[in-house]
């Protein structure tokens, strides 16, 4: 690793090089870096004196690391055209046959590619951040707390190479710039995204929560990067030389993965359709895995969250308990059908955010109702009431078809998600999709649909009277 990493730095070395020569590269990057934080001090002083006619200078407490945390951001999102043009400008250039032409592996120049990408946004992020903490101390007296800062520019390092491993994996799989620039739109849109989920973090000072998303993004970039080197091939990139939509091959890859070797329904049932499970072991055992962390999550909030006992009176159902069930649909095949299209919208969902997250953010929607039972069930264990009752009457009789399918949709999620990152040997990344979005249907037409449906049947008809018969007066 360390001899890769030390090749690397050739490449790395070379594009920077090249890179500080092009001053279209060079004058926007730091003309805009240097603008866009005297805009922000400009936004925070405004705000300051907004608030203080009011009171409010909390306001303009919680605003100043969300307006840093944005200035780290800007220069990446504008530098991101270094890491799309990274390989295939080159080709369409025609200087990266020399380069191609080295004995550096294909690894040494990937890495060396992704670094020399990452080096100027990172730059241009971190002066950003300088111009805007000198310029807000300047006007407003406010410098963020060290662990604060540290979190920031983690946030920052660690959002840059996402976005720039994304951008280069997608340079090395296109045949055109334009291609490239028009697919950033899918690494772009979720990582803005992800930055309101982080502004509100910050607006509500639950700074500790930063330290997950960190987490969460290393793994995320980690896997992004074991998928770039993994699928990056020198011949195929100098091969490649236009994409074609063939919609008979792609069907013909889906239905590899979907129908199998299978002759019939009867073999597909019982034969490909236990093969796959057999095959998807580890997501199995990693979806499970993430499901008890969940419960384990739920039950960890209620001394933040706790609740008051009198939102906890689950043990006075009576008869009109029944009835407020009846106008909700309940005892009806249109509840039945509210439900069971209710789950199925979750779990396509949960498959689109799978698959732009090798997975991951697929399972924390599925471990959303299991970490909101737990809760629900340890603040009843904290109010000296006992959860049994509760679990046995409002959520076992369901979840007992309805836990396996949550289960099984994490696995079949999960396993489309990893595909970039545990590519097939002898496929294409498309090849690679298509055959695991077969078997995710396989799953799902076999499995999860049913057991969703039955759960939903359980749910309206059963569920009532049982937790009428635990619960009730």
């Amino acid at each position: 690793m360390f001899n890769d990493l030390r090749m690397a730095w050739i490449v790395t070395y070379r594009e920077v090089r090249d890179q500080m020569r092009d001053w279209r590269i060079v004058f926007p990057v730091i003309a805009l870096t240097v603008f866009f934080p005297s805009l922000m001090n400009f936004t925070a002083r405004q705000a300051v004196s907004f608030v203080e006619r009011y009171g409010a200078p909390l306001v303009a407490e919680r605003l100043f690391p969300f307006l840093m945390m944005v200035v780290g951001f800007f220069p990446i999102s504008i530098s991101l055209v270094i890491a799309l043009e990274s390989f295939v400008g080159e080709k369409e250039r025609q200087s990266i046959e020399p380069l191609l032409c080295t004995p550096l592996s294909d690894v040494q120049l990937y890495l060396g590619k992704l670094l020399a990408s990452t080096a100027a946004p990172l730059f241009a992020s971190y002066l950003g951040i300088a111009v805007y903490l000198i310029g807000v101390y300047r006007q407003a007296g406010w410098l963020p707390e060290p662990i604060l800062l540290v979190q920031v520019l983690l946030l920052t390092t660690v959002q840059a190479v996402l976005m720039v491993s994304g951008s280069v994996v997608v340079s090395s799989q296109t045949t055109s710039t334009r291609a490239a620039t028009l697919l950033a739109s899918f690494i772009i849109i979720p990582v803005a995204l992800l930055i309101e989920g982080e502004s509100m973090v910050m607006f509500w000072a639950r700074y500790n929560v930063l330290w997950w998303v960190i987490l969460a993004l290393l793994l995320i970039t980690s896997l992004l990067v074991r998928a770039g080197i993994a699928y990056f091939n020198r011949e195929e990139l100098l091969g490649r030389e236009l994409d074609e939509i063939n919609l008979r091959w792609a069907w013909r890859v889906f239905l590899s993965g979907f129908r199998g070797q299978a002759h019939n329904l009867r073999d597909w049932y019982l034969k490909e359709v236990p093969t796959t499970l057999r095959a998807l072991r580890l997501p199995a055992l990693v979806a499970i895995t993430s499901l008890a962390i969940g419960i384990a999550a739920g039950i960890s909030q209620r001394q933040t969250f706790p609740l008051p006992t009198e939102m906890l009176r689950f043990d006075s159902l009576d008869s009109d308990f029944m009835d407020t069930l009846r106008t909700m649909g309940f005892f009806s095949t249109f509840g039945v059908g509210a439900i069971w299209l209710h789950n199925l919208r979750i779990i396509a969902l949960a498959s689109v955010l799978g698959v732009f997250s090798f997975g991951i953010m697929g399972l924390i929607i599925l471990m959303l109702p299991l970490a909101l039972i737990a809760y629900l069930a340890a603040n009843l264990a904290a109010n000296g009431i006992s959860p049994i009752p509760f679990i046995l009457g409002l959520v076992a009789p369901h979840a007992l078809l309805e836990l396996p399918a949550i289960v099984l949709s994490g696995v079949a999620i999960l396993q489309v998600g990893a595909i970039l990152g545990a590519p097939a040997e002898g496929k294409t990344v498309g090849e690679s999709w298509l055959y695991a979005l077969g078997r995710w249907a396989k799953l799902m037409l076999a499995l999860v649909l049913p057991l969703f449906l039955g759960a939903a049947i359980i749910e309206v008809f059963i569920t009532p009277h049982v937790a009428l018969f635990l619960l009730g007066k």
